[in-house]
Parts: C-alpha cells; structure tokens; sequence
C-alpha cells in the first residue's frame, strides 16, 4: 500500500502548528505591503495580528502565489522522506493561479504529486484536507484522493458579511463612489463564496438583518442541496473581530439546533479583500464513506 502524503497552502487557514499536530505540510502563502519589495509568509514571519495592524493602518497589502522553488523544495523534501504520493489541495482555481502552476509543476513527477482542484478556501479547504487524511488513513492513493475531492467540489458554501466596504474598495474591488454610498447609508453587504469565485449575495441595512441573510441561506442550501444538517460539517466564521463573534457563534448554535457548529476564522487570503470585522457562516457535505 502507498504512504500517501496530504500538503495544502495557508490559504486553508491551517497553521503551521496545527500542520505539525497533524502531520501535514502547509506552504505558506506569501503577502506583501505597500511599495515594499520585503515579502512576508503567513504563520513564518507574519502573524495574524501583524496582518490586521498593518491593514487597519491603511498599508495595501498584495498577495501572490508560493513560487515554483518553494512549492517543489516541499514536494522533495516529503517524498524524500518516505511517502510514495502526495495529494497536494491548494487554493480554488477560480481564486488565484497557483492551482494551475502546481498541475504544471506536478506533472514531472510521473503521478506521485496528485493536484486537487476542488474549488475550496478557508474553512472549506480545510475540511477537504481532513477528509484527505481520512482517505489517505483508509488505504486510498492519491489519485482516487484526488478523484473524490474533485467530485465533491461544489459541496460546500460560505456566507460572508462585511463589516466595512473600505477594504474592497482599496483593493480595487469596488469603485470608491459605490464604497462611500454603501459607508453613508452603513451597508453589510453579504458576499458568497461557492465554487470558483468570490460573488455578491445581498446587501443588508442592519448587522442583525445581515446575519439572519446569512442564516436563511444556508438553512436553504442545507436543506436543499445537502439534505439536512446531519449531512453537514458547519462553521461559525470571523475575520478578527472576537468580540463581535461571541454573539454570533451563539446565534448560529442557536439557529441550527443539534448541529455540531465549529468555530473557525476566515483565511487572510480573504481577510486581505474584506479587511477585519468580518462575520461568516460556512457548511461542507460530509463523505458517505468517512461516516461509518
């Protein structure tokens, strides 16, 4: 039987001592400030609470793609150390390029480095980088890994509620007329990620009319496309904003009574677009054959 090996980025939001603890290898996502050419590595030489200073201080933050060197130097470094395959779960395509440049990258190396673009990130990226270690526990190889993932890729949602449309706005996301209407009129608006993109989903006028939009839309995508909450794994979200989540992760627990409701925090490759503050609520269908 192969040893098959799981390696996934930041993007999943899965630190690098939570890698450790679970045997994994995350590659971390590289950001950069303002006009400085210093690049910085999520969980290396940048924490969460530097990240969110630095945007709160009104410094622009870029955000790139790991290079080929350091996607490969990993890739080597866990074959030469005793797994035969690699099931490799990067970022959603439709979000940035590295998924691409890993397929190409992988495609020296005769089918032991299997890339899974399943259209995930953040919480939901996370979930299929456990439900790849359960495979992997389960005897499958990389490819059948791979396989699966694949197959379940629009399973999953994300609702976001933004706290503040400044961050789109510097980011280039909206224009800055749009951005001072939404601010004067105090608009939260939704955002929805399922599959390949970040889209908008509503705009609410009150914090509280933005959490029951988001509430309602996955009660319906529940129930609609997962077929009850016992199909589900389900998330209470934030970007930053502890105070404020207290309240809403008990709103959710609330909301979805009998659920098993985690709490996690948003990814900063999302945080980097919608800047701190942000509320989230976001569902993966689990695996038939990982429940028994």
């Amino acid at each position: 039987m192969s040893k098959v090996a799981i390696v996934t980025d930041s993007n999943s939001g899965i630190t690098q001592s939570q890698a450790k603890d679970l045997g994994i290898n995350v590659i971390p996502m590289p950001f950069m400030f303002g006009d400085s050419d210093e690049t910085y590595y999520e969980d290396i030489n940048l924490t969460r609470e530097e990240f969110f200073q630095r945007l709160k201080e009104g410094q622009t933050v870029h955000t790139s793609q790991p290079s080929p060197v350091d996607v490969l130097k990993v890739w080597d470094s866990v074959l030469d150390n005793g797994y035969d395959q690699i099931v490799y779960i990067p970022m959603s395509s439709g979000l940035s390029g590295s998924c691409q440049s890993a397929m190409m990258l992988s495609s020296d190396y005769d089918g032991r480095v299997q890339v899974v673009n399943n259209q995930r990130i953040s919480v939901t990226q996370k979930r299929s980088v456990l439900d790849a270690l359960a495979l992997a526990d389960k005897g499958w190889d990389a490819s059948k890994i791979k396989a699966r993932l694949e197959e379940v890729k629009f399973e999953s949602s994300i609702y976001i509620m933004l706290d503040t449309l400044l961050y789109l706005k510097r980011g280039g996301r909206i224009t800055p007329a749009a951005a001072a209407i939404g601010t004067f009129l105090k608009l939260k608006p939704v955002l929805q990620i399922k599959g390949e993109k970040l889209d908008a989903f509503s705009k609410a006028r009150t914090v509280q009319q933005g959490k029951n939009t988001m509430i309602n839309a996955m009660k319906s995508d529940i129930d609609k496309l997962y077929g009850g909450l016992q199909n589900v794994y389900l998330y209470a979200v934030h970007a930053q904003c502890e105070d404020a989540f207290e309240p809403w992760y008990q709103e959710v627990k609330d909301a979805f009574p009998g659920g098993d409701i985690a709490p996690d925090r948003l990814s900063l490759s999302i945080s980097c677009h919608i800047g701190p503050g942000a509320l989230a609520i976001a569902c993966s269908k689990k695996l038939p054959e990982l429940q028994d």
